[in-house]
């Protein structure tokens, strides 16, 4: 076989562009032919080393943009070649062996590699496919090469290479154009399918597919250059040339041509944090009491959200926003109004996470229960009295409770009506209408948080009045309201006016002051509270020579702390 001999043995007819572009991650994809040298060497075992620069060229087609954590597939082709029938006197029977290695790319995570469907042509012998090998050539699922190849048959860098015998891939002569037709010189042409790979997009940057030019396959004739074959022709009988090809102008090149480098860029843009949906979900008592604390609870999910939680009844907030910890967000609240109360618990957001509501819950706040303090009721009354002249009849309750009234009773019958509790004192103005002993007693009727009571009975000698002595009445008018600390003047009007005699007024059963002279029938005392709340005021008039006794219906006077103002006085 002459030097000449396999010189057109593989020879670049052009570059055809992958069919459709495919539909990868919704980024338009864009196809980028690189075209380019290979600087081929066939090594006959007659004539030695035959150079054999070929025009050439890879389709890549890829999205243009991707994000970070993308999964996504691109695809890779070389360009179809053809070899012709008969050079220098050799004739030539086929090429087989074909091999095409590319790297899996940086900045990404392989996940699949599979051949294209009818995108190769003019092949026979092991059909194609990918496989993911190591430097050595050896299948390794932690190999950082792609090989399309027949079952990884091939020239060399293979656990299954040969340099003298058919196998893997062969293109074989069939003197046709790719589309079949009869190539009028004789040449054939064949196609590598495309491989389509699919690979997760690393870290915001670049991704860029190469051939193969890693380590010792940048080196011209190296059996782990990308691009390898083994040609087999007739001349003194058969002769078997591998071929092995690399991205260079020349074989003296230091570097490799545009070929070596990227045959498309692919950008990666940085992921977009996407805000982690969460769920609130709210604990409360389905009863609380009026009054007493109750726990709410709210449950975040997930745990780690952070941010806070706002309560609300209704939408009334309840208190402030409550720190979410460890998923949980805590409240103590003390519901002060009956009734149902509809609760939710509304989780702010923080940083990563969505913000969300609980469902409502019902909570049915219901009165405290009321304890009940035993009383005891306390009568006081005049030993002696005289028939049809009013005496002052006061019971105390102990402890002085909030409303309330006492019913006073002579020999068990009632006497008038209830009489309010003012400051725990219940003072009635009574005249008996007949002479003798009258037993008395005094009920309390009970309140809120307060049991009834009974007092004792006491006994009162009434006495008819002397003939000549004129039956007296005795009336206490002041203002109904007073301040603490400031003096009001309290007034005593007795009838007849020339009754003369002196009148005691009472705050309840304590004396207020000494007895007040009673001129042209009245008595008047300058007086001063010193405790706030309700004062039961009567005047006992002490009777004088022809006049009787008698005592004053009671007054109320509510006394209040200062708020400004003078000094009051009681009308007569």
């Amino acid at each position: 076989m002459s030097r000449r001999s396999l010189r057109g043995t593989v020879a670049a007819t052009g570059a055809v562009a992958v069919a459709a572009g495919l539909a990868l991650t919704g980024i338009p994809a864009s196809a980028a032919t690189v075209s380019f040298t290979n600087f081929c060497i066939a090594t006959a075992p007659i004539v030695g080393n035959q150079d054999q620069p070929t025009a050439t060229s890879v389709t890549v087609d890829a999205p243009a943009t991707v994000t970070a954590g993308d999964t996504f597939t691109y695809r890779i082709q070389t360009a179809p070649s053809s070899y012709p029938d008969t050079a220098q006197g050799a004739t030539t029977t086929n090429l087989s062996r074909l091999k095409f290695d590319f790297e899996i790319p940086a900045n990404s995570t392989f996940v699949s590699a599979t051949v294209v469907p009818d995108t190769g042509a003019n092949l026979s012998g092991v059909t194609p496919n990918v496989l993911r090998v190591n430097n050595a050539g050896s299948v390794d699922p932690a190999g950082s090469i792609l090989r399309l190849s027949g079952n990884n048959a091939v020239i060399a860098n293979s656990p299954t290479s040969s340099l003298n015998s058919d196998g893997g891939i062969i293109a074989p002569k069939l003197k046709k154009n790719l589309d079949g037709s009869t190539n009028a010189n004789g040449d054939s042409a064949f196609q590598l399918p495309a491989v389509d790979v699919t690979v997760v997009a690393g870290s915001a940057g670049t991704i860029t597919p190469k051939v193969r030019v890693g380590g010792n396959a940048a080196n011209s004739n190296a059996d782990e250059n990308y691009y390898t074959m083994l040609a087999k022709a007739s001349l003194l009988g058969t002769q078997y040339a591998p071929t092995r090809c690399v991205p260079k102008n020349a074989k003296g090149d230091a570097t490799l041509n545009a070929g070596g480098g990227p045959l498309a860029t692919v950008n990666v843009t940085a992921a977009v944090p996407v805000d982690v949906a969460t769920t609130t979900a709210l604990t409360a008592p389905a009863t609380a009491t009026q009054g007493q604390s109750v726990t709410l609870s709210a449950t975040v999910a997930p745990a780690q959200a952070g941010g806070t939680v706002q309560f609300f009844d209704g939408m009334t907030t309840i208190g402030a926003p409550v720190p979410v910890t460890a998923g949980v967000a805590t409240l103590a609240h003390t519901f002060t109004e009956l009734g149902a109360h509809g609760v939710t618990a509304v989780y702010s957001g923080a940083t990563g996470f969505l913000a969300s509501s609980s469902a409502a819950k019902a909570v049915n706040v219901t009165p405290a229960a009321v304890v009940t303090v035993p009383t005891a009721t306390t009568l006081t009354v005049p030993a002696t009295a005289t028939s049809g002249s009013a005496v002052a009849l006061s019971a105390t309750v102990s402890p002085a409770p909030e409303g309330g009234t006492v019913q006073f009773a002579e020999d068990n019958t009632p006497i008038g009506g209830p009489v309010d509790v003012v400051g725990g004192v219940a003072t009635l103005a009574h005249a008996f209408t007949s002479a003798g002993h009258h037993n008395i007693t005094a009920s309390y009727q009970g309140s809120p948080g307060f049991a009834a009571s009974q007092s004792a009975s006491a006994t009162v000698d009434v006495s008819a009045p002397a003939p000549s002595d004129i039956a007296t009445v005795t009336k206490v008018t002041a203002l109904s309201t007073a301040t603490v600390g400031k003096s009001v003047d309290l007034s005593a009007t007795v009838s007849p006016a020339s009754a003369g005699g002196t009148v005691q007024f009472m705050d309840g059963t304590d004396k207020i002051g000494g007895p007040v002279t009673v001129v042209n029938g009245a008595a008047i005392l300058p007086h001063t509270f010193t405790t706030e709340g309700g004062h039961s005021i009567t005047a006992v008039y002490s009777g004088a020579g022809g006049y009787v006794a008698s005592t004053s219906a009671p007054f109320a006077v509510t006394a209040s702390e200062a708020s400004g103002g003078g000094t009051g006085s009681a009308g007569l």
